[in-house]
């Protein structure tokens, strides 16, 4: 009785290695009994670092692992398998590859979702209801892309130097530089000179400001009714002026137009020179 129970003991312990050791070997490749799991293909122009076993995530939560690699002349092919059956993923759907962080690490994919998101009582992956045109289905496709890294930004930075020394970029710039220099002294020399010609147009520019006012004075006045009347007052006592002195210049017109009146003058004036010669004597005969 005791060696049944012993020998029980022992080949049950033995079963349990066998198990134990064939269920490790079987995690380390990858199959995951009775768990639901579902496959997708990815394919990379670039996949650098990406190996098998390396993890599959989705908003930084591992949902799965790569399966196998293929590399083939267009693309690096690699089969993802998604351990988590109730994932649902609307179309469109694109997988990046790239370190765990910018500095390096482990090459791992990450999936991502870009569509309006599915409800809750959306087809299964693995459902035979599943619609490949509005999510992403068991056994489907997927566009792969590259995330930067610290090698891939390390390589764009070693071609845009080189870029730069071949099309001599900075040569380029250094003569730029000199020209924006001479450029802006000749228009610190305009500027300059725009200040002295503004100082001495100021004089001017006071002289019509002043005239101006006066103008605008001389306006208001003439706006002024009690200007204009006394402007009309004035012409009309010009004009009767006028009229006064045309009337004497036409009478005296007259009398020098009369004979006898010019006579009557030329015989007063005879008679009023004799008179003083008479009167004044020594002052005439001088």
């Amino acid at each position: 009785m005791r060696r049944s129970v012993r020998d029980a003991i022992v080949g049950f312990t033995v079963v349990g290695g066998i198990v134990g050791f064939a269920s490790t070997t079987l995690w380390l490749r990858g199959v995951r009994l009775g768990a639901s799991y579902w496959t997708v293909t990815a394919r990379f122009n670039d996949a650098a670092g990406l190996a098998e076993r390396s993890p599959v995530t989705y908003r930084v939560i591992t949902v799965g692992s790569v399966r196998s690699i293929a590399v083939t002349p267009e693309a690096v092919v690699a089969e993802l398998e998604i351990n988590k059956g109730d994932l649902r993923l609307s179309l469109p759907v694109t997988a990046t590859v790239g370190a765990g962080s910018l500095l390096g690490g482990d090459a791992q994919v990450a999936l991502l979702s870009s569509g309006t998101p599915l409800p809750q009582d959306a087809p299964l992956p693995q459902a035979p209801g599943c619609q490949p045109t509005r999510q992403l289905c068991s056994g489907g496709t997927v566009v792969g892309q590259e995330v930067p890294s610290l090698s891939t930004v390390t390589a764009t930075m070693q071609e845009l130097l080189a870029q730069v020394q071949e099309e001599r970029v900075i040569p380029n710039m250094a003569a730029s530089l000199e020209l924006i220099n001479a450029t802006t002294k000749k228009f610190e020399a305009l500027t300059l000179q725009l200040q002295d010609d503004l100082a001495k147009a100021a004089p001017v520019i006071r002289n019509l400001e002043t005239a101006t006012a006066h103008m605008n004075n001389i306006v208001a006045s003439l706006d002024n009714p009690q200007t204009l009347s006394g402007l009309q007052q004035t012409v009309a006592n010009a004009a009767e002026l006028s009229a006064k002195i045309n009337a004497v210049g036409s009478d005296v017109a007259r009398l020098t137009g009369d004979p006898e009146f010019m006579k009557g003058v030329r015989n007063l004036t005879i008679g009023l020179g004799e008179l003083f010669g008479e009167i004044y004597p020594a002052h005439t005969a001088r």
